[in-house]
């Protein structure tokens, strides 16, 4: 549609990758964030996110994206952890069917207090889901937020997974995107680490609060991010 076809004019313009975004706060549901996910145990609420998937994917191709970003969703209901799981899984399942049909690359993110959010609880869902296009959007932030060890370790342990990567700065146990500088994070380690796991994809910046002053944050983390990047 025309819409499309703008993007691909100014990705073109402007020598960009993107990655498809899915997040859809209340796109899908006006009254409750985020939802539904692939996680509720109503099939045609599930469809509904999955036929939302299904058109990112879509988009994805027509725009030569590098990834669909997506992640789990909150676990709303007292249920065992295995159904949920499962639901996950064979959810994850038929998106890669169509992603495969497409050679549209999937990548996972780990997200703070959703069903999956630390890597450990990744690589579990990762063991039933062996396809080469199953991968892994990295949050730096949320890495910082969730785990123990250095960062960039995670970058080098999941190289060969990670088709996205989204940056800002965190304290570790606090679930909120800093600009650059407000947190705790060594950046020159993570850019470090980019190096030498020659990593080519984008790195996105995601400072979804700073909307309101979106230019100047712009500016701002272009301008750090080159400093740390070239030195």
């Amino acid at each position: 549609n025309q819409e499309i076809d703008e993007w691909k004019l100014a990705l073109s313009e402007f020598q960009m990758s993107c990655v498809i975004e899915t997040g859809a706060r209340y796109l899908l549901n006006p009254r409750q964030k985020h939802e539904p996910t692939l996680l509720v145990s109503e099939p045609i609420l599930r469809q509904q996110r999955l036929d939302f998937l299904y058109h990112a994917i879509d988009i994805a191709y027509e725009l030569q994206a590098d990834a669909v970003s997506f992640w789990a969703g909150v676990q709303k209901s007292p249920e065992p952890k295995e159904s949920v799981m499962s639901r996950l899984v064979d959810g994850c399942h038929q998106l890669i069917e169509k992603a495969s049909a497409l050679e549209i690359p999937l990548a996972f993110e780990p997200e703070p207090g959703m069903f999956i959010e630390s890597m450990a609880q990744f690589d579990i869902l990762k063991q039933s889901l062996p396809s080469s296009l199953f991968g892994l959007t990295l949050d730096i932030g949320h890495l910082q937020c969730v785990e123990t060890q250095p960062i960039a370790r995670f970058l080098t342990h999941y190289r060969e997974l990670i088709f996205n990567i989204h940056i800002e700065d965190m304290q570790a146990g606090v679930h909120e995107h800093l600009m650059f500088g407000e947190g705790e994070i060594d950046f020159k380690s993570i850019f470090k680490a980019l190096r030498d796991i020659n990593y080519s994809n984008g790195v996105h910046v995601e400072l979804s609060r700073h909307s309101h002053c979106a230019p100047q944050a712009a500016a701002q983390s272009m301008e750090f991010l080159s400093q740390i990047r070239d030195n």
